[in-house]
């Protein structure tokens, strides 16, 4: 499926351009990978029959080539490891390492941490690939309200057969300054310019601002916009560096949500965005401003991204590793950042009232058959 994107190019007047989710250009990530971030090459074997006569000699050599049940759905390239920002890393900053369950005999999901520039805690990184992985929005009755919804926690069976990760929507949706569409109806107006997370028909996702990097079409399946665009282009934005850190949400307190004590600016953040390829990339920390999660996810490569829910209580990411044939469920679950408050449970509990967003297993091509 296509999005109606429109690119910016400094100087010259805005064009659109039909642009396909999950591009196919060079991966972000470059550099030498990680043993724990590669993916298995293709095998090829070789058979030789010989046979032979009185006078001559006749060889023949096929070649075949094996791939594995994952190449059919072209998977994005491993990314590279992250330079941390630290002089001296902690061991281990920045390398990938796969969660989840396998798609196709493919890791569809890598995992690292960075401590942010001037920071101390470490936070959590994830790197989805968006072909293998299908997108779809999960709304709640307090975020963004208006139900009922077709999709809406918990995670049924049926869809849990197919579940790779699931991470947290953004703000309620009075103090989002933007939209809601999902499920063929506008739940809140769609605003221009608002930082938007597009999940198509097809399970494409992107992140962009809404009537310049992305807009309305038939393909479109659900939107969800939350303030506007922390990271384009690349680099963090002017207003993820302004000084009036508030503009980025109300925070807690150190030790309290409670509304008559003031909020601090090093609070639980959570961001999104998406790689020049088309990967996804989830940041959750404890102790961030905005600027230091734009910082993080331009660091993981993105060209867009925005900040989702913050302060301890709402962010989330987890990822579920099943044996094969069985479903995900809590107890085969992950967390990607051990201190976050919410966990592999969360997506599964009917009293949860948040928006989500699931990650799924795309279904491998069956072999064509010779002819």
């Amino acid at each position: 499926m296509r999005f109606a994107l429109t690119r910016r190019g400094a100087g010259r007047a805005a064009f659109v351009v039909s642009v396909a989710l999950g591009l196919t250009a060079c991966s972000a990530g470059t550099g030498t990978g990680n043993p724990a971030a590669t993916r298995a090459p293709r095998s090829s074997t070789t058979t030789t029959s010989t046979s032979s006569t009185t006078t001559t000699t006749t060889t023949t050599t096929t070649t075949t080539t094996t791939l594995p049940p994952a190449a059919a759905l072209h998977p994005l390239a491993v990314p590279g490891p992250l330079a941390p920002f630290d002089a001296v890393p902690a061991p281990g900053e920045g390398a990938w390492v796969p969660a989840g369950r396998n798609v196709g005999g493919e890791p569809a999901v890598y995992e690292t941490d960075l401590v942010p520039p001037g920071g101390t805690a470490a936070a959590g990184i994830a790197w989805m690939d968006t072909k293998l992985l299908s997108a779809r929005l999960y709304s709640g009755s307090k975020s963004p309200g208006g139900g009922p919804y077709l999709f809406t926690a918990p995670v049924l069976p049926a869809q849990a057969a197919t579940l790779v990760a699931a991470f947290n929507g953004g703000f309620l949706m009075k103090d989002a300054r933007g939209g809601y569409y999902t499920e063929g109806r506008t739940v809140d107006p769609l605003v221009p310019g608002s930082a938007s997370l597009v999940i198509a028909t097809d399970g494409s996702v992107t992140v962009g601002a809404w009537g310049s990097d992305v807009a309305m079409t038939p393909n479109v399946a659900a939107v969800r916009q939350n303030l506007v665009l922390l990271v384009a282009a690349g680099q963090p934005t002017a207003a993820a560096a302004s000084p009036v850190w508030q503009a980025w949400g109300n925070t807690c307190a150190a030790t309290t949500c409670s509304a008559s004590v003031p909020g601090i600016e090093y609070q639980w953040r959570s961001g999104v965005g998406v790689t020049a390829d088309g990967a996804l990339v989830y940041v959750a920390g404890p102790s961030l401003d905005p600027l230091q999660l734009a910082q993080l996810l331009a660091r993981a490569g993105t060209v867009r991204g925005m900040e989702l829910d913050i302060n301890p209580y709402w962010p989330v990411f987890a990822t579920y590793a099943p044996v094969p044939g069985a479903v995900a469920a809590p107890a085969n679950g992950s967390s990607l950042h051990p201190s976050s408050v919410q966990g592999p449970a969360t997506f599964f509990t009917s009293s949860w009232a948040r928006d989500f967003v699931t990650m799924s297993a795309r279904a491998v091509p069956a072999p064509t058959a010779p002819g």
